[in-house]
């Protein structure tokens, strides 16, 4: 493909699953293991160059990838984590080697892989750009004349002259997406990094990155955000175990991935409940309001939770509750009683499915369900924790109505009624 600025052949990278050295428990051992020292070393060396590959501890962190990207194309790449995105832009950007297959790539290639990467803790916020011009072969007189326009998109312009390692998270980002953007390189790659900045910051950095696209370079974007995605990219891969599982236009990948998403069995649980309790579980399962289970769901998405379960014997003070998790903390707990009162006298026994609309909207992020029943003010009698879990992603992304502006744990849209008043 002649015109193409990456071309990415058969690549695979594998890696080996460290074991730890046990440590010698007497002076016997000791003596014995640096007489071994030597020969224990060359076996090492021959066993990082000699690979089986079906072993147990080796890791194929890609696996016969292949694809072309075209000048000008913003391509996106996409998969769950540990699917090996990261490792194809560590190897695209000649941090890392692959093991084998091959990838050619013409053009200054500017990138934001992670938090840290490319600057030097200890020199000041001048001085990395400096330094990260240098390395892009730039001369001097061409990072002058981008430097104010660097420092003003990150916006940093107060602490450009103080050590990088003093820099919150959020400002090393915003500076080391400004110096990646400025420096005009033919291939620009970011990682899921932006997630750290905030809105507004975002916002500028998707302008940034179209209007890079638009002068004719190229960007590779990962990123577990669908709605990002979905706005600034023309065509997607979709990475699965570290294989290239499908290549095409953005709206169609997706609709692959969260197909698969929604196929997960973590859309619906069989738990293990006692059965000796006065209530047990018997199964749960999260779907749409069309009735499609599912464990990927939009921030605007209604999601209903099923529960299946029996009251074995007539208890007073019984109820049923669910406690709901956004990246391990609490946000929400609730009880079958809270607006149902006659629930906390006598339940008949038999068999139920509670159907519950879980908040709508919820921010982007990954959730975990909590199940648990028992006596009011009295006792837990059963609790599944963790027991089903799904995630929240923006698909269809806009700064000004999503989640993303809004800085609570819980999106609650509140009916505001207002009425004319008179003061007099």
């Amino acid at each position: 493909m002649s015109d193409a600025v990456i071309v990415v052949d058969n690549l695979s990278k594998r890696y080996r699953i460290g074991e730890s050295l046990r440590a010698a428990d007497s002076f016997r051992e000791r003596i014995a293991k640096l007489l071994r020292a030597p020969l224990d070393n060359l076996r090492r060396v021959w066993r990082m160059t000699h690979f089986d590959d079906e072993a147990e501890n080796i890791l194929w962190a890609l696996r016969d990838v292949s694809f072309a990207v075209k000048e000008g194309e913003v391509l996106g790449i996409i998969g769950r984590n540990g699917a090996g995105k990261s490792t194809l832009l560590k190897i695209l950007s000649r941090i890392t080697l692959p093991s084998f297959g091959s990838v050619r790539l013409r053009g200054k290639v500017g990138s934001l892989l992670e938090v840290g990467t490319g600057f030097h803790p200890e020199l000041t916020g001048r001085e990395n750009i400096y330094l990260n011009g240098a390395i892009l072969g730039m001369r001097k007189a061409q990072i002058d004349a981008s430097l104010d326009e660097i420092i003003e998109f990150a916006g940093v312009a107060r602490f450009i002259d103080t050590p990088v390692k003093r820099y919150s998270s959020g400002m090393w980002v915003r500076l080391a997406f400004s110096v990646a953007a400025h420096f005009n390189p033919e291939v620009l790659m970011i990682d899921e990094v932006l997630s750290v900045g905030d809105a507004a910051f975002r916002k500028r950095c998707l302008g940034r990155m179209r209007d890079v696209a638009k002068s004719g370079r190229t960007v590779l974007f990962v990123s577990h955000n669908i709605g990002v995605v979905n706005t600034l990219c023309d065509r997607c891969l979709l990475l699965d175990n570290g294989r290239l599982l499908f290549d095409g236009p953005t709206a169609l990948t997706i609709k692959r991935y969260l197909e698969a998403s929604a196929s997960d069995a973590g859309a619906e649980v069989f738990p293990d409940s006692p059965s000796d309790r006065f209530v047990s579980f018997e199964r749960l399962a999260l779907r749409t309001v069309n009735g499609e289970r599912k464990a990927e769901f939009d921030v605007f998405e209604p999601a209903l939770l099923e529960v299946d379960y029996t009251v074995h014997e007539e208890v007073d003070g019984g109820n049923l509750g669910l406690t709901l998790k956004k990246d391990g903390t609490i946000i929400l707990n609730s009880f079958d009683t809270d607006l149902d009162d006659e629930r906390l006298h006598q339940r008949p026994t038999g068999r139920y499915r509670a159907t519950i609309a879980l908040p709508c909207p919820l921010k982007s992020g990954h959730y975990e369900l909590t199940l648990h029943a028992g006596l009011t003010h009295v006792v837990r009698n059963v609790e599944l924790p963790d027991v089903l879990s799904f995630d929240v992603v923006d698909i269809s992304y806009d700064t000004s109505l999503k989640s993303y502006s809004r800085h609570a744990m819980l999106v609650a849209p509140l009916r505001w009624q207002a009425t004319p008043r008179d003061d007099e």
